[in-house]
Formats: C-alpha cells, sequence, structure tokens
C-alpha cells in the first residue's frame, strides 16, 4: 500500500447501531449513512477518507450487527456527528467518544463497534479509500497500491514470509471486496480460483449490496 492510502490518520470513530442482524442488512445501513451524512464516494475515495465497517456484536445481552465510521480529522468527525444527530431516527443509537445518542444502555453494540474499529482490531469494511477502482478484474499490485487495503491471506496457501501473492496476480472481484481489520491491517482474504487467478473469500449474497453505489 502507498503512503496516500494509509489509514494512521483515524482518530475518530462513530459507532452506529440500528439493531439489524445480519450484514446485508448492514451494508445498506452504511451506504443509507454515507449518503445521509454526505459522505460523497468522492470524499471516501480521497488518500486520507473515511472507513465505514461493519461488525458482528455477540454479547450475553445482545447479538446483532453495528456499524462504525471511522473520520480522518476531529472537525470532520464532528460535523459528521452533528449531521447524524440531526437525522432524528429513533431507531438509531450512536456514540463519539463520551458522547452518546439514544439511551446509555441502548449504545453499547454501536460502543463495541466503534472501539473495535479504533483499535483495529476487527471491522468488516465497506466502504475504504480506492474502494471504486475494485470492478471486474484487477492485478494484486493494482488492488495494494490503489486502494487502503494493505495485506492480503489466500486461504488454504500460507505463506512462511506473509508475502503477497504475485504482484500481476489476477484477482476476480465480483464487484464486491470487505476486507477486514486484522491486527492492525485492513486484509482481504482470497481463495484460489480458475485459470491461475484469485477471487475475494466473500461472495454477494445473492448480488451485490447496493449495486447502485460506486
Amino acid at each position: 500500500m502507498t503512503a496516500p492510502h494509509d489509514a494512521s490518520g483515524v482518530h475518530t470513530v462513530i459507532g452506529v447501531d440500528a439493531g439489524l442482524a445480519d450484514l446485508r442488512d448492514a451494508d445498506h445501513l452504511v451506504h443509507d449513512l454515507a449518503d445521509a451524512l454526505g459522505l460523497s464516494p468522492d470524499t471516501l475515495g480521497r488518500p486520507a477518507g473515511v472507513i465505514a465497517c461493519t461488525h458482528l456484536i455477540r454479547t450475553p445481552d445482545h447479538r446483532g450487527t453495528a456499524v462504525s465510521l471511522a473520520l480522518p480529522d476531529p472537525d470532520m468527525a464532528e460535523t459528521t456527528w452533528h449531521r447524524l444527530a440531526a437525522l432524528h431516527r429513533p431507531n438509531l443509537t450512536a456514540t463519539l467518544g463520551p458522547r452518546r445518542l439514544g439511551p446509555p444502555e441502548g449504545t453499547r453494540p454501536a460502543t463495541l463497534a466503534a472501539t473495535e474499529h479504533a483499535h483495529r482490531r476487527s471491522g468488516r469494511a465497506v466502504l475504504f479509500p480506492g474502494a471504486a477502482h475494485l470492478t471486474g478484474t484487477v492485478t494484486v499490485a493494482d488492488l495494494l497500491t490503489l486502494t487502503a487495503i494493505d495485506r492480503l491471506t489466500v486461504l488454504g496457501h500460507p505463506s512462511p514470509t506473509d508475502q503477497p501473492p504475485a504482484p500481476t496476480t489476477r484477482i476476480l472481484t465480483r464487484d464486491h471486496i470487505r476486507p477486514e481489520w486484522q491486527t492492525g491491517h485492513l486484509t482481504l482474504a482470497l481463495l484460489p480460483a480458475p485459470d491461475n487467478t484469485l477471487a475475494p473469500f466473500e461472495v454477494p449474497d445473492p448480488t451485490p449490496c447496493c449495486a447502485g453505489h460506486s
């Protein structure tokens, strides 16, 4: 990954919970919030862009899927927080640092999502810098150069040196790429595919979510 797409400048993360049960609904929520909060594709594609993730929440008192929005600087986080509050959606709870939207007892899923993303321990990225480039077939070199993804793993083919596949290896994106935070790296899991290509481990179900979004 090249320096312009380094996400290390992300200092503020908003967690949001809408009581959703599955990933597909959470993907729709991410795109809906991006539109409603003015996080346009151009903004998301800039070098220090937004990374929006889904999170499976499993606690003794809650099972569902929350989302997180990592903003590149405090000013953008503040603006986004006020826009979120102005939506007046009673089904949403949200957190930004110590601040809460909704009853304190109902914001724990949002807090967990924000914390996991802030520490880059987990989070399945739906929107991230460079995602618009990942359509059709791309090479490993282009994926790592043009997007915020900075690590690739090929399931069933562990690399003792942690090296990615050859730069010229083709990846069949299926127009559906969902990397995940793992130990501080935005990591894309891949599987071997026909003709010496690779394909993402996660497949669209049944078709790419929000096909009208870039």
